[in-house]
C-alpha cells in the first residue's frame, strides 16, 4: 500500500509535540553512527574562522574601541547556527525523503506530516545548538564575552536554527535534485552570511541595502547574539526575536504544505 493510500498517512494520532520528538529521536540515532566526521565540519569551520578572521584580519580593523574579534564573534556563532541547520535541512531532508524513502516509513506509522516537519526542523535547529555552543564556549575563552546574557544563547541558537530548519525544509520539498541546493546556498545563504551585519556593521551599507538586510533573518540572529555577548540587552530584542518567530510559523506551514505535497499525492 502506498503512502498516498495508507490510512495513517493522513492523520495523527501521537499529537505535534510527541510525534515530533520521535522523528527527531530517529534522527538522532542515525547521527550517532557517524557524528565523529560531522563534528569536524560543524565545529572545525565556524571556530578557526573566528581566530584567522577576529585575530588575523582584525589587527587591521578599527571599530572605535572595540575590538574586531569581539564584534566578528557573535556574527559567527549566529552563522554557524545557520550553516548547520540550513545544511542539515536540505541535504539531510533531501536524502531522507527521496534517497533513503525515510518519509514514506514514517507516514506509514501514526505520525503525520506536521509532526514529520517538525521533528526535522527541530532535528535540524539542535545541529545548530551544537555548533553555537563550541564557538560560545571558544569566545568565552578568548575573553569576547561580557555579560552573563550569553546564558541565554543556546535558547537563541535553537530559535535561529529553527527559523533556518524550517526554511530549509521549505526549499528540500521543492528540490528534484541536489544540484538545486547551490542556488539556495548561493543566493540566499552566502547573501545573508555577508551582507547581514556579520563581517561589518550594517550601518555602512547604503540606504536602500540596509532596509534589504533588516528583510534577513540573520540580521535579526546577529543582533540578539551580539546583544546577549555585549550585555546590551533592552526591550527592543523582543521586536527581532518577534520577527524570528513570524518567519517560523511562515516557514514552517510552508513546509508542511509542500512536503505534504509531495509525499501524499
Amino acid at each position: 500500500m502506498s503512502v498516498a493510500t495508507h490510512p495513517t498517512a493522513r492523520r495523527a494520532t501521537l499529537g505535534l509535540f510527541a510525534g515530533a520528538f520521535r522523528v527527531w529521536r530517529r534522527d538522532m540515532e542515525s547521527w550517532r553512527k557517524y557524528y565523529r566526521s560531522s563534528l569536524v565540519g560543524a565545529l572545525g569551520e565556524p571556530i578557526l574562522s573566528l581566530i584567522a578572521i577576529g585575530y588575523g584580519l582584525g589587527k587591521f580593523v578599527d571599530l572605535g574601541g572595540v575590538s574586531y574579534a569581539e564584534f566578528l564573534a557573535p556574527g559567527i556563532l549566529a552563522s554557524a547556527a545557520m550553516n548547520a541547520a540550513s545544511f542539515e535541512a536540505t541535504f539531510g531532508s533531501f536524502t531522507r525523503m527521496t534517497e533513503q524513502k525515510t518519509y514514506d516509513a514514517i507516514l506509514a506509522t501514526p505520525i503525520g506530516i506536521r509532526e514529520l516537519v517538525a521533528g526535522d526542523v527541530l532535528w535540524a535547529a539542535s545541529k545548530s545548538l551544537l555548533s553555537s555552543v563550541a564557538v560560545l564556549v571558544v569566545a568565552t575563552c578568548a575573553g569576547l564575552v561580557h555579560s552573563a546574557w550569553a546564558l541565554v544563547l543556546p535558547a537563541v541558537a535553537l530559535l535561529i536554527g529553527v527559523v533556518f530548519g524550517a526554511m530549509g525544509l521549505v526549499v528540500a520539498s521543492r528540490a528534484q535534485a541536489y544540484d538545486f541546493f547551490t542556488y539556495y546556498f548561493t543566493l540566499v545563504i552566502t547573501v545573508m552570511y555577508l551582507f547581514s551585519g556579520v563581517f561589518f556593521p550594517i550601518e555602512s551599507l547604503p540606504a536602500w541595502a540596509r532596509a534589504v538586510a533588516w528583510g534577513m533573518p540573520l540580521t535579526h540572529a546577529v543582533t540578539i547574539v551580539r546583544a546577549c555577548m555585549a550585555g546590551r540587552v533592552g526591550p527592543v530584542l523582543l521586536v527581532h526575536v518577534g520577527v524570528l518567530v513570524v518567519m517560523i510559523g511562515l516557514a514552517y506551514a510552508m513546509a508542511v504544505r509542500w512536503v505534504g505535497r509531495r509525499l501524499i499525492a
